[in-house]
């Protein structure tokens, strides 16, 4: 019964998501300019235990994170810390394949059973002004990209990608609250099932 309420209110959100995506609006950037990409990742259906159901994960120039993690059985995680370098790198080269910036926008589908969202934003520029005319908000790169029942698959820019989301294990990171960094995933896209929902569906 609760797996059937799981997936009920999963394909909801789902198609409400997917009706009004075209339509949303971004949020204003947030103010720390030095961030060098937001990337998310979420599944529905069934996920084995200590495999990851939801992520989150920011990350500035200079190699700090911020991630915040949902495994099935597990209760949500978010750690900020420094990044290896070695990881750091890897990150970069990833984010600026020439396959993953010919992509962008939102790519999806009808989803019936389950789904993997992708989303990644990363800033393209500055449109800071020196004529004392207010600062915009910085212009970003974003992609969405949903594999709606294995419809739709991830291109291998954005598999890679994944894959550095799911294995990616943040060492000796400091614990933070959600109200002291919302801004840890991409500020527009798809959410298949947010954890505060499903805490309640899981207690």
């Amino acid at each position: 019964m609760r797996h059937c309420l799981e997936m009920l209110l999963t394909t909801a959100l789902l198609v409400t998501a997917s009706i009004s995506i075209g339509q949303e609006r971004s949020r204003p950037y947030a103010p720390d300019s030095d961030v060098l990409a937001r990337l998310s990742y979420d599944v529905s259906g069934v996920v084995l235990p200590g495999n990851v159901r939801h992520a989150c994960i920011a990350v500035s120039r200079d190699g700090e994170y911020r991630i915040e993690r949902w495994t099935a059985l597990e209760p949500i995680e978010r750690l900020h810390g420094k990044m290896p370098k070695e990881e750091f790198n890897r990150l970069s080269e990833l984010l600026g394949a020439t396959e993953l910036r010919s992509l962008s926008g939102y790519h999806g589908g009808v989803v019936r059973q389950e789904a993997e969202t992708f989303g990644a934003e990363v800033p393209v520029g500055d449109r800071s002004h020196l004529d004392g005319a207010p600062q915009q908000p910085d212009p970003a790169w974003r992609l969405q990209w949903m594999n709606g029942d294995g419809r739709n698959p991830f291109p291998a820019s954005v598999s890679r990608l994944v894959n550095w989301i799911k294995r990616f294990q943040p060492k000796d990171g400091n614990t933070f609250e959600y109200t002291d960094y919302p801004e840890v995933c991409p500020t527009a896209g798809l959410r298949l099932l947010h954890p505060s929902v499903a805490q309640k569906l899981h207690p």
